[in-house]
Formats: structure tokens, C-alpha cells, sequence
């Protein structure tokens, strides 16, 4: 079967977020006023094939915690579905 995979990679709250600090002092640049926190991460988009849902979420979190995620500096969530 095949599967797609959305998985969105945060820095943890605790961390300073350089790239979002950035954007948020950049705002006044487009005279937005009002926003006080930017926190930047990534989302990635995977295409899979597994013999089950399960699998293909076991897929996932492998690629996740030994992949695309920096667990010390970073968490992650994700979903799977049927293509």
C-alpha cells in the first residue's frame, strides 16, 4: 500500500529560535504590528510504501529519530494516510 507521510520538525520551546527572532523584528519592515512570537521549523512531505498503516508509521519514526530530526535540539509530530 501506499501511504504519505506530513511531518512537522520544531525547535523545543526552551531553545532560542535565531530564524524566528529574525522575522519577528523584521515586521515592523511590513508595518505588522501585534506579532510577538515566530517560532521556525520544517515540513517535510514523504511518499511510502508499507503493508499497513503501522508499518508505515514504524517507517516514519525511524526516519524521524534517526534522520530528520536533531531530538536534542528539535521534537516532532506526524501524520500518515492512504495516498
Amino acid at each position: 500500500m501506499k501511504f504519505v507521510a506530513e511531518i512537522d520538525i520544531m525547535p523545543h520551546r526552551e531553545l532560542l529560535d535565531p530564524q524566528g527572532k529574525a522575522v519577528v523584528n523584521n515586521m515592523k519592515n511590513l508595518h505588522l504590528s501585534g506579532i510577538q512570537d515566530v517560532r521556525m521549523g520544517k515540513h517535510v512531505s514523504v511518499s511510502l510504501e508499507a503493508a499497513s498503516e503501522t508499518e508505515a508509521k514504524q517507517k516514519v519514526e525511524t526516519m524521524c529519530q534517526k534522520l530528520l530530526a536533531n531530538l536534542i535540539m528539535e521534537t516532532y509530530h506526524f501524520t500518515v494516510k492512504p495516498a
